[in-house]
């Protein structure tokens, strides 16, 4: 096996590699995008839950209603603080990810040059081969001629 049939192997196993880490990257950037997306509903949610609490205590609450809007919006703060982890978890995921996927590209490039490398030396190789085959024809032949030449 030449050396540049073995080389493309490994360049095949390093480029699978670093497309698995660029999938695994993308479904982390989608499960930071979707948690960033929750937290900002929840969020929201919790803005207008406020307001319509505002409204509503100007125009008169009693005692429960009170408290039933303090125990909902302690609930929601919970969600909100486990929801900003979950991006937080999120976005660690995806840092790690993209270092691991730099690391499979930096490989993959290498493994690209040690390859173009190879087949250049190999061409290289064979151009010379081929350069001396094409001498040694031409000078078979024109011994040919010459010995046929001699009277």
């Amino acid at each position: 096996m030449k050396k540049t049939q073995r080389i493309d192997m490994v360049q095949r196993v390093v480029d699978d590699h670093e497309r698995q880490r660029a999938e695994a990257l993308a479904v982390c950037e989608r499960q930071v995008s979707e948690a960033q997306a929750r937290l900002q509903e929840l969020e929201g949610y919790r803005s207008a839950y406020m307001q319509e609490f505002a409204r509503r205590a100007q125009t008169g609450l009693n005692g429960a209603g009170v408290r039933e809007y303090q125990v909902f919006l302690c609930r929601l703060d919970e969600a909100l603080q486990h929801q900003a982890r979950i991006v937080t978890q999120a976005e660690t995921a995806r840092s790690t990810e993209l270092e691991n996927w730099r690391g499979a590209a930096r490989r993959a490039a290498a493994v690209e040059t040690v390859a173009e490398h190879w087949r250049a030396e190999e061409r290289r190789v064979q151009e010379r081969r081929d350069q001396n085959e094409t001498d040694e024809r031409s000078q078979q032949s024109w011994s040919r001629r010459s010995s046929l030449r001699v009277p």
